[in-house]
């Protein structure tokens, strides 16, 4: 599908403005960041680049694209002509997917032709904030299972197809260990797993016959689903018959048994005895149903003894939290010389006031830990010396300020178009996934929990800080109060 005209159509009304005004030319810094973490949380995990790269090296406007254009009756036939021959352009730099990030840092920043930079806005922003949304949540629900696989159930319940093979994509390098995801397999490499659903039971005059005929099926992968009748007085011990009959004597181990309703925590203490009881204590017990990182956290409190989770509709869409608000704003302009004229958007409601100019975001790890200490939003030409003592304080309580010792600066932003060339090696999603754990493993413990996390540090450079006091002072006198 061409999806060159997935865009607000404001973007396009903008262009052909630019473009009838002479400014078409004109380069532009624009940055893509969001303002707070879903669920509270301190951190995201951003994913989507890949399909955000593919949307560039597709992005053309064919025949039909243009005469619906003309249809509107607005545009120039000039710009029509340019759309036509179009030619991505921009520079990019975005931080690789599966980066953990704060608010209020550039994920993706464009540098080009206005014409072209503002095109891109809608595509960029439904990708990643879909994708970081969902690898977010996954990434929470894994840390809530405390080692316990987690596989991703949702597609039945995502909002339409994209969402449910980008979705299982997303959890996946969140940390989802498989998806029931078919088609997630073939597209993009996320593990399709599954074994049976309720009907399978009820097509058969009883439980037991059901379980026996699936063992029969599959003696070396049998998992079954025990809660369609009675979960302890049936389900569990037709299971362990069925285990007794035609597993073991196959030569075969039972793979497990999955709870899909009633109360998890009880019904899988009592399974779990019954299945010791029978020998069978590598016996694996699964959970499902309407489960999220609370209900997950909330059952491991009591005791539960469940080893695997399937996580459906709360995971795929996000449900507790479903928007991830990134935004995309204007930052800079270059001028004729080249000169970089950074920009600002003021607003009385703070969080909405943007960091003005063409930036680079630098993390701070500890020497010894390599715990992640701080974010540090600096001008794109600033170098973090991690040779010498580096100070950094808050952008809006200035009093508050600490000096970082013995540290490492690593930067985030890294470079993936060069005047619309991609020059960048798009990592496998299993190299994202491993990315994911080893950005994941640097966070302290109290910025990674899930209720009430400590904030994470992300502080100004002193000379973006200035750059933004100057901007305000020009641009917020109205604000002042009196």
């Amino acid at each position: 599908m061409n999806l060159s005209l997935l865009s607000d159509f404001y973007e396009f009304a903008m262009s052909n403005g630019f473009f009838k005004s002479g400014y078409k030319n004109k380069i532009v810094y624009f940055d893509m960041y969001y303002r707070s973490v879903p669920d509270n949380a301190s951190y995201a995990i951003i994913a989507g680049l890949e399909q955000v790269v593919e949307y560039f090296e597709n992005l053309k406007f064919d025949d039909s694209d243009i005469d619906f254009l003309r249809s509107k009756s607005i545009f120039d036939e000039e710009y029509l002509s340019y759309l036509r021959n179009f030619k991505f352009e921009c520079d990019v730099w975005a931080m690789p997917e599966g980066t953990v990030a704060f608010p209020d840092e550039p994920l993706i920043t464009v540098r080009g032709p206005i014409v072209q930079a503002q095109m891109v806005e809608t595509m960029i922003l439904l990708t990643i904030n879909h994708q970081s949304m969902i690898a977010t949540k996954a990434n929470r629900i894994v840390y809530a299972a405390e080692g316990r696989g987690v596989t991703e159930f949702g597609s039945r319940r995502a909002q339409g197809y994209t969402g449910a093979n980008l979705g299982a994509r997303a959890a996946y390098i969140g940390g989802c260990n498989g998806s029931a995801n078919t088609l997630a397999e073939k597209l993009y490499g996320v593990p399709a797993l599954g074994t049976m659903a309720h009907s399978w039971v009820q097509l058969f005059d009883s439980e037991y016959e059901a379980f026996r005929v699936y063992a029969e099926c599959y003696p070396d992968n049998c998992l079954l689903l025990v809660d369609t009748y009675d979960t302890l007085k049936e389900g569990v011990p037709n299971a362990i018959r069925v285990f007794d009959e035609v597993v073991v004597p196959a030569g075969f181990r039972p793979k497990g048994i999955r709870i899909d309703s009633g109360d998890i925590a009880y019904l899988s203490k009592k399974a779990r005895k019954m299945l010791d009881d029978a020998g069978y204590e590598d016996v694996k017990i699964m959970a499902s149903n309407s489960l999220d990182e609370f209900v997950i956290q909330n059952i491991l409190m009591q005791g539960a003894k469940v080893d695997a989770f399937g996580v459906g509709e709360r995971l795929i869409t996000s449900k507790s939290s479903p928007v991830f608000g990134g935004v995309y704003k204007l930052t800079a302009v270059e001028d004729k010389e080249g000169n970089i004229i950074p920009k600002i958007k003021i607003s009385e409601n703070v969080t909405k006031i943007t960091t003005p100019g063409f930036k680079q975001v630098y993390r701070l790890y500890d020497r010894q830990s390599n715990k992640a200490i701080a974010d540090v939003v600096t001008l794109h030409n600033e170098k973090i010396d991690d040779s010498k003592d580096y100070e950094i304080f808050h952008p809006v309580f200035t009093w508050k300020r600490r000096k970082i010792k013995n540290f490492i600066a690593r930067p985030l932003l890294v470079k993936i178009y060069d005047k619309g060339k991609l020059i960048y090696d798009l990592p496998g999603i299993e190299e994202i996934r491993s990315y994911v754990k080893e950005e994941f493993d640097t966070l302290w413990e109290e910025v990674r929990r899930l209720n009430n996390p400590q904030e994470y540090i992300v502080d100004l450079s002193q000379d973006l800080w200035e750059t933004k006091e100057k901007l305000l002072d020009k641009y917020g006198k109205n604000l002042r109060r009196e």
